[in-house]
């Protein structure tokens, strides 16, 4: 008998397997049609930024998501409209860029991806297999109704999963369930025509579910990743059951949010959509781009935004090292994450009890960006150093403290020993951590320095003392034992 029944009572006596708390940095692949154009306007920043200073409108047709390139074309006069037609004409399809891409991924080595996931650090990998246009990274066995071979000509998702698993990285499959401008070709440009434009077709629904099965039974992933919701007649918990019946230690994500009839045909009315954009708008700005109580879950997910305290629950932070998933050639260099950016936000990630997935936006021929290689090695540069202090480690009793000179700090722990992280560095000769309290016989040493230091305990505070050729760093960690 299986374990786990088609209800939601069943699947939520899951438990987070291990692996997923101890694993901390996973990368995600953004890679398709999208690729092709590879173009998203710049200049305004992050999304919410667009959001909270120009609102709906601009948030979509000023979307920094080079994968949104199928929305946002259609919206009149946007940049990336007028991109399309200057660049490929009007009567260039978004789906023309099949053929184009097929033929660039015949370059791709799956080999080279998975040799640098885990050169970084990486535990596990999470590929787009379908995302919001329909088109497909693998040959499914169930055909679309509407569109012919609609997929890439390799099996990406197999090839992938393959190189990855080869090198005891665990693989994830992200897909869209809650878009596919396939089945319903509109123009979103608000909140309410993103959440409330979900197929619900019978035609859809069994293709979706289909392809959800074919996914977990091909390639056996160890997480299933969904996007902007889930048909409001399909069933969540009887996919969940699936799933963890056939990869136990499996995880899924948050976003599996299914919209009422009721709520849909309020939220299009004129009142409804202001209040539904107004409540969204405001949510999005002051918890982050998170799903509301979802169905289910084993862990929640946060869109280019973090927490400021230690989570309960398990969740992932995700986002790009530049303002997209999908490759963008219009970003430049200040549009990044610099190296210091990037492992800071990791590292306060990993102090509120959240993972992240580092997206990676591949150019069309499988080719990743040189900016997004410096940083992603950067990353794994300095796990090399202070991957103890992040990989199989848990929260402290609380994330943040601060140093009477004003450095940020953030705490992690592992077995007897805590591991105290210092955001920058300090010219003094000394650093006073305030509210770290130690017994007198603990043992504390700097990451990537072999010698002992010393150090004061004064009242409630700990003074550090540096020493002078102590190696620059991004980050630096303390460890020390035992805990307090």
């Amino acid at each position: 008998m299986n374990k786990f029944q088609p209800t939601f009572k069943s699947v939520k006596t899951h438990e987070v397997p291990d692996w997923y708390h101890d694993a901390k940095l996973g990368i995600f692949i953004h890679w398709g049609l999208f690729s092709v154009p590879a173009f998203a306007p710049t200049g305004k920043g992050e999304n919410l930024k667009i959001l909270e200073k120009e609102g709906w409108k601009a948030y979509y047709a000023h979307n920094p998501y080079a994968e949104w390139y199928i929305n946002t074309m259609k919206i009149p006069g946007s940049p990336t409209q007028k991109y399309h037609i200057e660049t490929y004409g009007e009567d260039f399809s978004y789906e023309d860029f099949a053929p184009l891409f097929n033929e660039a991924s015949t370059k791709w080595n799956p080999e080279e991806w998975a040799k640098l996931f885990k050169k970084v650090g990486a535990k596990y990998v999470v590929l787009v297999s379908k995302h919001m246009d329909g088109f497909l990274l693998w040959r499914s066995k169930h055909p679309h109704p509407k569109k012919e071979n609609y997929h890439s000509n390799r099996d990406i998702v197999g090839e992938l999963t393959e190189a990855v698993k080869a090198r005891d990285m665990k693989m994830g499959l992200y897909y869209c369930s809650g878009l596919d401008f396939t089945f319903n070709d509109i123009i979103i440009q608000d909140a309410v025509d993103e959440f409330t434009n979900t197929p619900n077709t019978k035609d859809y629904i069994d293709l979706m579910e289909s392809h959800w099965r074919e996914l977990i039974n091909l390639y056996k992933p160890s997480i299933i990743w969904n996007d902007v919701g889930y048909p409001r007649d399909a069933n969540s918990a009887e996919l969940f059951a699936y799933f963890y019946n056939k990869i136990s230690d499996g995880v899924v994500n948050d976003r599996w949010m299914q919209v009422s009839k009721f709520l849909s045909k309020f939220a299009n009315t004129k009142i409804g959509r202001k209040i539904i954009c107004w409540y969204v708008k405001r949510l999005f700005l002051t918890e982050g781009m998170v799903t509301q109580n979802p169905p289910h879950c084993d862990f929640s997910t946060q869109e280019y935004s973090t927490y400021s305290n230690i989570m309960e629950q398990k969740w992932e932070a995700n986002r790009g090292i530049g303002t997209s998933f999908g490759y963008n050639k219009a970003e430049k260099a200040e549009d990044h994450f610099s190296v210091e950016e990037l492992i800071r936000f990791f590292v306060d990630i990993v102090s509120k009890n959240g993972n992240l997935l580092l997206n990676l936006g591949p150019k069309a021929d499988g080719t990743i960006p040189d900016i997004q290689l410096n940083r992603v090695l950067g990353l794994g540069k300095w796990l090399e150093t202070n991957g103890q202090a992040i990989f199989r480690t848990r929260p402290w009793i609380r994330a943040e403290g601060i140093t009477t000179e004003g450095i940020g700090v953030r705490f992690s722990q592992k077995a007897d020993s805590l591991f105290v992280f210092l955001l920058d560095t300090s010219n003094e000769s000394t650093i006073t951590i305030k509210s770290l309290k130690l017994n007198s016989d603990t043992k504390i040493s700097w990451l990537g320095y072999d010698e002992s230091i010393n150090w004061n305990q004064n009242g409630e505070n700990l003074t550090i003392y540096i020493p002078k050729n102590l190696k620059e760093s991004p980050v630096y960690t303390l460890k020390i034992t035992p805990k307090p």
